[in-house]
């Protein structure tokens, strides 16, 4: 039974992915059909509630995460932090380098802000404007973006998955960032590689004076606009709360877009709540996002994904899939196991969340230490999810962007990431028989 609700489940997402209806009518259907299945277990309404409940609370941080993502993704847009990074670091830009600008571009903003979707809205639509602009093919640009902002949203520590990871886990965040960056040093070294050969084929002088005017005409590009981002770095680095960190960087951005562009007070609210839009056409199409109306879908999908994990947890509706996991696991090396569970679960689940969440109940028992799950998961749902064509983890960035489905193939670090986890841990394992 439990196999066959999967399959009805997959089908309903598959159906609103092709037929371009909001996925969030296939996640209620699937509340209805999970929770009816609990009922048929012999639960109480009331019982599965709770679970349900559980399951929303364990991601409780990351919905409070979200808003104040929301929040700082339109006023580092209004205040000109933003637009202060892609002035300067758009002046060492050529074609040659572009796909390798983008992707570094795109690492380092969301390292800052820990979101793959306010990296995509922020800097990755500035990238493309640029790439497009220095005619560099959209599918290029679209895996060099899609590839970058999910290296912060990987190991950022203002991220949701990262902090989603330590949560599901128990771990600490810190730690597992520490071991983030090992795993992927050699991936993020190949793909810089990668992403410089391929520009090479690129000539010309570029095109992207016309976006650092437009820039430079409508923001005062002034040292004080970075504050917000000074901000996240500090506090990241005194390892404080992640909402207290988002929290205080909006405020930064609040005052430097009070105090430097001369945003009216009253203009917040409308600001915070629809996100920045500004009157010049051009810089709309360049800068205009974010805002908390920005990231409600998302944060219903998380919210009704989640509630799935408790109901799940509670009815016992995975223990025939986790028997099959462990002996997969036996096979073809822990990581393996959790690597295949992650790919099926992003294909089914449509979002990163849970994929990361069912990938840990299924996987996480057979898993001996808790900080190795922690980086499987990392090396594996994390960056798997984007590759699924239909997951919003990577649709909702290329929409962003304006880049084409195809993308996902250029997006080596993505592949590079597991690939190269299953490599090391399948030598370990040989040299540990030997």
């Amino acid at each position: 039974m439990e196999f066959l609700l999967l399959g009805i489940f997959a089908a309903g997402l598959l159906a609103c992915v092709f037929s371009g209806i909001s996925v969030l009518y296939a996640m209620a259907f699937g509340f209805l059909l999970f929770f009816g299945y609990g009922l048929k277990r012999g639960k109480s309404a009331k019982e599965m509630a709770f679970f349900a409940m559980s399951g929303v609370k364990t991601v409780k941080n990351i919905l409070i995460t979200f808003v104040l993502i929301g929040v700082i993704t339109a006023v580092w847009r209004a205040c000109g932090a933003i637009a202060c990074i892609v002035y300067y670091a758009s002046a060492l830009c050529m074609p040659s380098v572009m796909l390798l600008a983008s992707f570094l571009m795109c690492c380092l903003v969301s390292f800052l802000t820990g979101t793959s979707f306010g990296s995509a809205a922020t800097i990755g639509v500035i990238c493309m404007t640029m790439s497009r602009s220095m005619g560099i093919p959209e599918f290029y640009a679209g895996g060099a973006i899609l590839a970058g902002v999910y290296f912060g949203d990987r190991c950022s520590p203002v991220s949701t998955s990262a902090l989603l990871v330590s949560e599901v886990t128990g771990t600490n965040l810190y730690s597992n960032i520490k071991k983030m960056m090992r795993t992927a040093a050699v991936p993020f070294a190949v793909t810089c590689a990668v992403y410089t050969v391929l520009g090479m084929s690129f000539g010309g002088t570029g095109a992207s004076a016309g976006t650092r005017e437009i820039l430079a005409e409508n923001f005062s590009l002034s040292p004080l606009t970075l504050l917000p981002v000074a901000a996240v770095i500090i506090l990241a680095v005194c390892r404080v709360n992640v909402k207290i960190t988002l929290a205080v960087s909006s405020l930064c951005g609040v005052l430097a877009a009070v105090c430097v562009q001369k945003t009216a007070l009253t203009a917040l609210p409308e600001l915070i709540w629809n996100g920045f839009s500004p009157e010049s056409g051009e810089l709309a199409r360049l800068m205009q996002g974010g805002g908390i109306v920005s990231i409600v879908q998302v944060f219903c999908i998380v919210c009704i994904s989640s509630s799935y994990s408790g109901m799940f947890n509670g009815t016992g509706f995975l223990n025939s899939a986790g028997r099959l996991v462990s002996r997969l696991g036996e096979k073809v090396t822990p990581f393996g196991s959790v690597l295949i569970t992650s790919a099926v679960s992003a294909a089914v689940a449509c979002n990163q969340t849970l994929a990361i969440m069912l990938t840990n109940q299924l996987c996480g028992p057979a898993v001996k230490r808790k900080e190795d799950m922690a980086s499987y998961l990392e090396n594996s749902a994390v960056v798997v999810s984007p590759l699924v064509p239909w997951s919003i983890a990577g649709a909702v960035p290329l929409a962003s962007v304006g880049a084409p489905k195809e993308s996902v193939l250029f997006a080596f670090y993505l592949f590079l990431i597991p690939l190269w986890t299953l490599g090391t841990q399948a030598f370990s394992s040989r040299k540990t028989a030997k």
